[in-house]
């Protein structure tokens, strides 16, 4: 610490500590006006405010007099794969209910924290980036006791009774035997509250269920198992505060039990801390170290901590933002909903697990989505620890322009973890090399084992989900080898394991149609040395396909991309390898619709199961069509006249159609589209949408909304950098976001022109294209 005197000695010190506070000052003044504030409490958990920090996420409300926060955080996968939440806790004051004279409760976006006050108490809720542990300031002008309250839901074994429940887990269905939810063990330990779950070596877990019954079991030492061991839980502790007893009621659908903590005496300041852990431990004894251990590093000094989290806050919103202003109020809107929306995702910036499409770390009691879903706060559609790759990459794509790059690593690592379990499937089923990712797939690999489907006809393809939405859809994890590709190009990070990934799934493709061929016939090839890649998918929708639009178009975005990379150019193996495979692969299928050349799902295809618009997919995410592009006109043909792409165009979930529109540069669509999409969702807080096709909030609506709106703003084309393709009059705007080569651009949009652009490096000016 430096002393006054000592500033007239060291000039450079005060230079330096200005520039370190400097983001601290520069973005609050347009931030904060984007701050979520209500004067009223909230009606019950679906009125709630996000918080949260690192891998943790919180929903925070006072309802009643008292403020309530759900407790969420990456990696909690039970015996069944429910991603489970770690209880709630809830505040009150011996002074009486927090008042609704003077109410405020803010989401201080700038500093990444949630603050509550009333005439004459102060409540300030935030989350430590850098270590698992939620904390709660209270600060009140007369002294009060405070009493924490930890309550539990999972108090007892559960039976799962109601088919729709089991939608939360990755059973999805009632089963022939007992699907149960385990107790949590939940306890004083001294003065503080201990809460766990620890997955059970003694019960059917459905890791081993499904391995089994996708006739795995001859590899089954070789899989990785995330659910084997997982423990999770925390403590609860408060600054001279003491038990003072157990009572037990019931919120919304869930009856449950709770512990209290409660202030020695009364003070007119209180802090808690909750300190968590998540991990796959090999004894409950390790668990319970790393927990004590974080509790007392955290104990050390609470203001540094919040200092260092209140500054990665403010680096995370400098390096990336677009305000808009405009006249028109739903252009206003779409500005805030964005930086609300990438508040949520920075919220899960560290976790070892990928922030969930359905509902992330924000999930709440059911019936306040869906009224005749009465079931607890752990529920949600579509699975805790299965993840729907269609959906989970709108949720990373916009990342890259964001410059978050660095959040995408929970992703990344999600597939390195299973790649090999995908490889085995492989081996297992048609004894060739390459990873094989399914839709619908499992955190451990695998595919669900309800879209796996156990009872199929004698001879069916045992590596085949035998589904109607699902079968021979194996291509959307090229989606994430283009992140992998393209955050190496925004970077320049090299990343040896992402590279052999992709290899790997390349493999498959080459060596799974061969092979399908050679059963056909004697040719592996047709007539001009390309792949009949029969059966393929394209997306969900056209099914049984021949020459799916997605999968060439897959194909061939990745051979280029890994061509064009040194390390492929100078290792003539490889190079030789890839070259073979590129020119293996067909051409993209085109037909005409009312006289016009349109991009065709596939050559041929048996019938249509859903509603996407993979004819599209090679506008987004392939580039292969778009603004600068040749062959424009063939794709906003397809938007315009194609049946199929009418019928289904909307804005509502994954739908990705405001993508689209920006990618073809049509202006007034992708306007609508994106008000639409960033229109305040249904909720008290502006940014929970859905449920869409998922479930609340739908953060692949979130992720599409976001990826258009920066594609309306720029688009890339190896080095060319397309600045305001399809802006909007009327749209005026500050932002800066990222682009391939650690390219930054910033400035300020007035009147349909950029104008104070800043462009670093500088030699990237001469890149952009101003449209």
């Amino acid at each position: 610490m430096y002393k006054m005197k000592d500033w007239y000695i060291f000039p450079i010190v005060i230079i330096s500590l200005l520039m370190t506070v400097q983001p601290l000052l520069a973005q609050p003044s347009n931030l904060s006006r984007y701050d979520v504030i209500w004067h009223s409490q909230s009606r019950h958990a679906g009125d709630a405010m996000p918080c949260g920090g690192g891998d943790i996420g919180l929903n925070v409300w006072v309802e009643q007099g008292e403020l309530l926060c759900y407790l969420s955080r990456s990696g909690t996968f039970d015996e069944n794969n429910a991603m489970l939440k770690l209880g709630r806790v809830r505040i009150k004051l011996s002074s009486g209910p927090i008042s609704n004279t003077g109410f405020v409760q803010q989401l201080k976006l700038a500093q990444g924290y949630v603050q509550i006050r009333d005439g004459q108490n102060e409540i300030s809720v935030w989350v430590d980036v850098f270590r698992p542990v939620v904390h709660i300031d209270v600060k009140s002008a007369v002294p009060v006791k405070v009493t924490a309250t930890y309550e539990s839901w999972r108090y007892q074994d559960y039976v799962l009774t109601d088919n729709r429940e089991c939608r939360t887990n990755s059973y999805k269905h009632l089963q022939p035997f007992p699907i149960t939810t385990y107790r949590d063990n939940v306890s004083f330990s001294g003065n503080d509250v201990l809460f766990y779950h620890r997955n059970r070596r003694d019960v059917q877990d459905i890791f081993s269920y499904t391995v089994h019954h996708e006739g795995m079991d001859t590899v089954k030492d070789q899989l990785y198992d995330p659910l084997r061991d997982n423990t999770f839980g925390g403590m609860m502790r408060g600054e001279q505060m003491l038990p003072v007893g157990v009572d037990s009621g019931i919120y919304a659908d869930a009856r449950f039990h709770s512990l209290s903590l409660q202030s020695k005496q009364p003070v007119r300041s209180q802090h808690v801390m909750i300190g968590m852990e998540v991990s796959q431990s090999p004894t409950l004894e390790n668990w319970k170290t790393a927990l004590m251990q974080t509790m007392r590093q955290s104990s050390k000094d609470i203001a540094s901590a919040r200092r260092r989290t209140q500054q990665w806050w403010a680096d995370f919103w400098d390096r990336s933002y677009i305000y808009i202003d405009s006249e028109d109020t739903a252009a206003v809107t779409v500005g805030r909903n964005y930086q609300l929306f990438r508040y949520m995702l920075g919220c899960n910036a560290y976790g070892k697990w990928p922030t969930k499409f359905n509902g992330g770390l924000f999930t709440f009691d059911p019936r306040y989505v869906n009224k005749e879903l009465q079931f607890s706060p752990d529920f949600r559609l579509w699975g805790g620890g299965t993840m729907t790759a269609q959906n989970q990459r709108l949720v990373y794509f916009p990342f890259l322009k964001s410059g978050d790059v660095d959040m995408m690593k929970a992703q990344f690592d999600f597939y390195l973890r299973i790649k090999r379990n995908a490889e085995l499937r492989s081996e297992v089923y048609w004894q060739h090399p390459g990873a094989c990712f399914t839709e619908q797939i499992e955190n451990f690999g695998l595919p669900n084992i309800t879209e796996y489907v156990i009872k199929r006809p004698p001879g069916t393809d045992p590596g085949v989900e035998y589904n109607a939405w699902l079968e021979y859809q194996w291509e959307t994890v090229f989606e994430f080898c283009l992140m992998m590709l393209d955050a190496y190009q925004y970077t320049g990070v090299r990343t040896p394991e992402h590279m052999a990934f992709i290899e790997s799934c390349l493999t498959f493709y080459d060596e799974h149609y061969r092979q399908l061929a050679r059963k056909r016939g004697r040719r592996e090839l047709n007539e001009k040395g390309e792949y009949i890649l029969f059966p393929t998918s394209a997306a969900e929708t056209f099914k049984m396909t021949y020459n799916s639009a997605t999968v060439i178009a897959a194909l061939k975005v990745i051979t280029m991309r890994l061509l064009e990379l040194p390390e492929y150019r100078n290792d003539t193996v490889s190079s030789k390898r890839l070259k073979q495979i590129e020119a293996r692969i067909p051409p993209l299928a085109l037909t005409t619709i009312e006289g016009r050349q349109t991009i065709a799902p596939a050559l041929l295809w048996e019938r249509i199961q859903n509603s996407e618009a993979p004819q599209l997919y090679p506008v987004f995410p392939w580039g292969l069509y778009g603004v600068g592009q040749p062959g424009l006109d063939i794709a906003r043909n397809t938007w315009e006249y194609d049946p199929h792409v009418v019928k289904y165009r909307s804005h509502i979930g994954w739908r990705q159609y405001n993508i689209f529109a920006a990618r073809l540069g049509l202006k007034a669509e992708a306007a609508t589209l994106t008000k639409q999409k960033f229109a305040d969702g249904t909720h008290r807080f502006p940014a929970f949408w859905g449920p869409g096709f998922d479930w609340t909030p739908d953060h692949n609506w979130g992720g599409s909304a976001m990826i258009g709106l920066q594609e309306m703003l720029l688009q890339t084309d190896g080095r060319k950098l397309y600045l305001l393709p399809c802006w909007p009059e009327g749209w005026n705007a500050a932002f800066k976001l990222h682009a391939p080569y650690n390219t930054t651009i910033e400035g300020k949009i007035v009147n349909g022109k950029a104008v104070d652009l800043k462009v670093t490096p500088a030699s990237r000016k001469d890149d952009i294209i101003l449209l």
